[in-house]
């Protein structure tokens, strides 16, 4: 079972439930790293939920906020934001960083649902 909350169709993670919630995830999951004060989060951040409601249950869309959450901020590296870390069976396997327009974002975790 799922670990967090809902904040529309994303799923809020934090650094207690994220290894519940993403590493334990039974599909494939993208993390959307932000912070409030990151203006192109905001943007990254509408797509995200559009995309999370097209993809249904084949992949799981998250949202951590950094500045809450630092360690799974530090323990991936996290330098810029918005950065979305894909994640399939425990194990990173694909990163955004930066903004990106959502038809990018969608050709990109479709590469993770394919196989």
């Amino acid at each position: 079972m799922l670990q967090g909350t809902t904040d529309g169709t994303l799923t809020v993670v934090t650094d207690a439930t994220f290894a519940d919630t993403v590493l334990a995830a039974d599909r494939p999951v993208v993390v959307d790293f932000w912070a409030r004060w990151c203006p192109p989060c905001v943007a990254v951040s509408r797509s995200l939920a559009e995309l999370a409601g097209e993809f249904g249950d084949r992949l799981l869309v998250t949202t951590l906020d950094t500045d809450e959450n630092p360690a799974t901020a530090r323990t991936y590296g996290v330098m810029s934001l918005p950065t979305l870390l894909v994640f399939s069976g425990g194990a990173l396997v694909g990163s955004t960083v930066g903004s990106r327009p959502k038809s990018h974002l969608r050709l990109s975790f479709a590469r993770h649902l394919a196989g």
